[in-house]
């Protein structure tokens, strides 16, 4: 019997995983094993967990995300609401210690992507949001009450953008006339400010990143993430992030290889092959990294 059949359509969460078989191969599902979603999103990923054999854990703080996939009624997945920072306390919630794999998929989801109204975008116009939560201080907060340094300073860290102070600049004098409040009205103020932009990336693509890692803490969330799974894995369990970005990576680098728990099944990064990338545009920038959890008598 194919575990696949008892699932709803794939389009019912419309949502399409990136690196997937390779997902599979690094978490190594199959009936008995328990794996940690830690973001759930779309539920791509868990679906094929679940069509695997495995037992899921999905965990997400997009109420959003929640509702679609405890609707979903997807046999064999437990829906947890929360951070997957906190996966630990959040499992000890649902009696559950120890696991036998943990996926971390970090950013933004393709659905919070595609919803204008969520903020996350420059493409549409919408509210300047971007909180995955819907909770808390908002991007439009942020470039309306911070002082232009700190601007400045966020979008050159979380953003790597060169013209951070440009950009802070303009926004700085832009709300002096009036609030920001929009993902257009902010796009076109960085774009007018952008040296030399005439067509190609869109010069806002960096100061959307920073505001958004700001507001939700990613940075913050990953290192937490990443120290916590490697406490709730048993020996032998798969540990699995995909990044998208160079600072995500980089963390996620530097910590398996200073851990003493963890062994890296990947030297470098997994990448998306050339037809996947064609296929899904949000596969090119992916790179995913896995280690195996040691027994304790074993070191790396």
């Amino acid at each position: 019997m194919n575990p696949a059949s008892d699932l709803p359509p794939s389009d019912s969460l419309s949502h399409t995983p990136v690196l997937a078989a390779e997902v599979l191969e690094a978490l190594t599902p199959g009936p008995g094993r328990v794996i940690v979603d830690g973001t759930l999103g779309g539920a791509g990923h868990t679906r094929l967990l679940l069509a695997a054999g495995a037992t899921v854990y999905g965990i997400d703080q997009d109420p959003y995300a929640l509702n679609r996939a405890r609707e979903a009624h997807l046999p064999n997945l437990t829906v947890l609401e929360g951070n997957y920072r906190d996966m630990r306390e959040l499992l000890a919630g649902a009696s559950v210690t120890r696991v036998d794999g943990v996926l971390l998929d970090i950013g933004v989801s393709s659905f919070q992507l595609d919803d204008a109204e969520r903020g996350f975008s420059y493409h549409s116009d919408a509210p300047l949001d971007m909180r995955m939560s819907q909770s808390g201080e908002s991007a439009a907060d942020v470039v309306n009450t911070y002082t232009e340094e700190d601007l400045a300073a966020l979008i050159y860290e979380y953003g790597e953008e060169r013209h951070s102070r440009r950009i802070a600049r303009a926004i700085g004098q832009a709300r002096e006339k009036a609030p920001i409040e929009s993902t257009v009205q902010l796009a076109e103020i960085i774009k007018r400010a952008y040296p030399g932009f005439s067509r190609g990336i869109h010069p806002a693509r960096r100061t959307f990143q920073a505001l958004r890692v700001h507001v939700n803490d990613e940075l913050g969330a990953l290192r937490d993430g990443l120290q916590a799974a490697e406490a709730l894995l048993a020996p032998g369990g798969r540990l699995a992030v995909i990044s998208f970005h160079s600072l995500e990576d980089r963390i996620v680098k530097r910590f398996l290889r200073g851990s003493t728990a963890l062994r890296p099944l990947t030297k470098r990064p997994v990448e998306a092959g050339e037809a996947e990338q064609a296929s899904n545009p949000r596969a090119r920038s992916a790179k995913l990294r896995a280690a195996e959890k040691l027994s304790p008598e074993v070191t790396p």
